[in-house]
Formats: structure tokens, C-alpha cells, sequence
């Protein structure tokens, strides 16, 4: 096979680089223009009440999304600590025992789970807690995402564990260390940074998640009262103040959003800081 001459190469690599930029540039595009149309529409319903009253009843202007905003963060902490307590330890089992059959059924599976689509998590949830249960409720929500959160950790978890050195492993062996112990100290502290950020992503993920807790959640429009009762969540409530008639419930959809995107926006810059502090912080040790 004939090598291309320097001025081709010179020319593929700069077709690929402007290619490249290109895509960049109207990915970056998109994003600042959502971004800043969420905000133009939904800053107006931003205030005070906003954070802190119940919804108004339709057709009725004022009130706010206090009791929506709870239940998101009720709703979202129980599946953060559900999804990371399993993805964690399922995490852990295929880094550190990747081998066995076991391992090659909980990857497979995490795949498969990785692509689901949310609705379809939303009713598997349905049919195994909603139905038994006799009712929608905050719990079966927190389970829905959970399970979403869970194959985006374990895979996560499962990679970063990878990457530590077998020797380090090996050297606290060595040393007398029982294998919990070399887990907890060694391979999990060499490599909490891409554990942290695969948490924090996975909580992005779900922040925004409406039709699972359509399924299992539902809606409330009233202050959280117990886990096993109908919840409200943001999601929800922008969904139906979307679809309805009333320009303020329409306005304070847009506010909700914002609070959303909002969030997951610091959430990621919260991610890369985090990274990137403790990427300074291990060369700083390692010199």
C-alpha cells in the first residue's frame, strides 16, 4: 500500500480537525441557546412563593412549587442511596472478580439496563410495586431511578476499579492485609475520583427523569405526607403545567425547568472542578 504524500495527510488532518471544531461548535450552540431560553421564560415565575407555597388551585395565578421541589429531593436522595449502595458493590464484584460466570451475567444484564428506555423502567416498577402496593407513591419513584442509576454506576464503578494497579493490589496483600481491607483502603481510594464523578452523572441522569415517575410516583398537590403515598416531584408538575391552558401554570413550568437545568448544569461543573482538584491534589502527592 502506497503512503499518502504530506500534503494529503496535512490536508485529511485538517479536514478532520475543522470537522471536528465544527461539531463542537453547533453542540455548544444548542446548549447555550436552551439554556437561554429557559431562562428568558422561566426567570419570571422566579420569587419567593415560588420556593415556598403549594401550588394554586387551576386557573388561579400564584402559589409555587415548594411541595414539588421536596418531593424531587426526597424522591431523589432515596434512589441515590439505593442505586450507589448496589451499583457500588456490583461494581466492585465485576472489577475485582471479572472472570467468574456470574460477573459475565451482572455485565450483560448492566448493558442491557444501560439502554432501557426509562418508560419501560417505569413500568416494570408499576408491576411490581404500584399494582401490589394498591397505589402510586414516593417509594416505587425513588426505585424507578434508582434502577436507572444503578447500571451507570456499577459499569463506572466497575471500570475505575480496573484501572488501579495490580500492584497495589498485590503490595497490600503482601503485607497481611485481609482482601476487604486492600478494597476499602487501597482500590477504592485510588479511585474515588472516577467513582465520584460516575455518582454525581448518575444523579444528573435521573434529575430530569419524568416518564418512570409518571408510572409510579405521580403527582401530588400537596406537601409529602409518607413514602407510600403519591408524591409531588418537578418533573411531573412541569409536565402537566406544560399541557395546561393557564399562561401562570405555563410560566411556572418554565421556572421549574430552569430550576433543573440549573442544577444539573452546577452538578457537572461541579464534577469537572472536583476532578480536576483531585487530579492536582494526587501529582501534588505524587511528587
Amino acid at each position: 500500500m502506497r503512503a499518502r504524500s504530506p500534503a494529503v495527510r496535512k490536508g485529511i488532518n485538517l479536514l478532520a480537525l475543522t470537522g471536528s471544531a465544527a461539531a463542537a461548535f453547533i453542540g455548544l450552540a444548542f446548549l447555550v441557546w436552551i439554556i437561554a431560553e429557559v431562562f428568558y421564560r422561566g426567570i419570571g415565575a422566579i420569587n419567593w412563593d415560588f420556593f415556598t407555597q403549594l401550588p394554586a388551585p387551576p386557573g388561579e395565578e400564584g402559589g409555587g412549587l415548594a411541595n414539588a421541589m421536596l418531593g424531587t429531593v426526597i424522591i431523589t436522595a432515596i434512589a441515590t442511596v439505593l442505586g450507589v449502595l448496589l451499583g457500588v458493590l456490583a461494581g466492585t464484584y465485576l472489577g475485582e472478580f471479572r472472570h467468574t460466570r456470574i460477573a459475565d451475567v451482572v455485565r450483560f444484564l448492566s448493558n442491557i439496563f444501560v439502554s432501557a428506555p426509562s418508560i419501560v423502567i417505569g413500568i416494570f416498577v408499576y408491576a411490581i410495586l404500584v399494582v401490589p402496593l394498591g397505589n402510586f407513591s414516593g417509594l416505587a419513584g425513588a426505585v424507578s431511578l434508582a434502577i436507572i442509576m444503578l447500571p451507570v454506576i456499577t459499569r463506572t464503578t466497575e471500570e475505575m476499579l480496573r484501572l488501579v494497579p495490580t500492584g497495589l493490589r498485590e503490595s497490600a496483600l503482601a503485607l497481611g492485609a485481609p482482601y476487604w481491607h486492600m478494597v476499602w483502603h487501597v482500590v477504592y481510594r485510588s479511585a474515588r475520583t472516577g467513582m465520584l464523578t460516575g455518582i454525581i452523572l448518575a444523579v444528573a441522569r435521573v434529575s430530569g427523569e419524568t416518564a418512570p415517575l409518571l408510572f409510579t410516583a405521580l403527582n401530588s398537590p400537596y406537601w409529602p405526607t409518607g413514602l407510600l403515598e403519591p408524591m409531588a416531584n418537578l418533573t411531573v408538575t412541569i409536565f402537566n403545567y406544560a399541557m395546561s391552558p393557564y399562561e401562570d401554570w405555563q410560566t411556572k413550568a418554565w421556572g421549574g425547568s430552569l430550576i433543573i437545568a440549573v442544577i444539573v448544569l452546577l452538578m457537572n461543573i461541579g464534577t469537572r472542578t472536583m476532578v480536576h482538584r483531585m487530579g492536582r491534589s494526587k501529582s501534588g502527592e505524587g511528587h
